[in-house]
């Protein structure tokens, strides 16, 4: 059994075996906030995707996310399953859900976030999606993205409460 404060380093340790670094995520809060706040650090992006990830239901979806990539990329799961992870089936929308969890915990400015991100994949969210490695990343990119659109709604919101 996992102990009850081991969850959010687990996750974060998981994200980067998959190649990602919490700076790349910050990057993407920097992206969607720097235009609000210019005084906003590397720093401060970091505590706030520190303090999304240290809940239970984001550590979670991490977990799950990256479990199905994973099982994905061994070419574990079942038909049709596996080919539509595998592929990143556009209908398959699983994904984008799994991610709205993460997001949801911190409002609508995060839904408008993680929709703008998504779109235009900047950073990580670009290599990430990226299918010719031959790595699967059908849950990792839709979870880093709403990270980071969950941090900057955090941080919108704190900005908003020292006003």
């Amino acid at each position: 059994m996992i102990e009850n404060n081991a969850e959010p380093n687990i996750a974060k340790d998981w994200m980067i075996k998959r190649g990602v670094k919490l700076e790349e995520i910050a990057e993407l809060v920097m992206l969607l906030q720097k235009p609000y706040h210019d005084d906003l650090s590397l720093e401060r992006c970091l505590h706030n995707i520190d303090r999304v990830i240290s809940k239970r239901e984001v550590q979670n979806a991490i977990l799950t996310g990256i479990q199905l990539d994973i099982l994905a990329e061994k070419g574990l799961l079942e038909q049709p399953l596996q080919e539509f992870i595998k592929t990143d089936e556009s209908l398959y929308g699983v994904d984008e859900i799994l991610a709205f969890s993460i997001v949801n915990v911190y409002g609508s400015i995060g839904f408008t976030n993680f929709g703008y991100i998504d779109k235009i994949k900047p950073g990580v969210l670009n290599r990430l999606n990226n299918k010719e490695t031959g790595e699967v990343h059908t849950f990792l990119d839709d979870i880093v993205g709403a990270i980071a659109a969950a941090a900057s709604s955090r941080l919108a919101h704190r900005y908003e409460e020292t006003e």
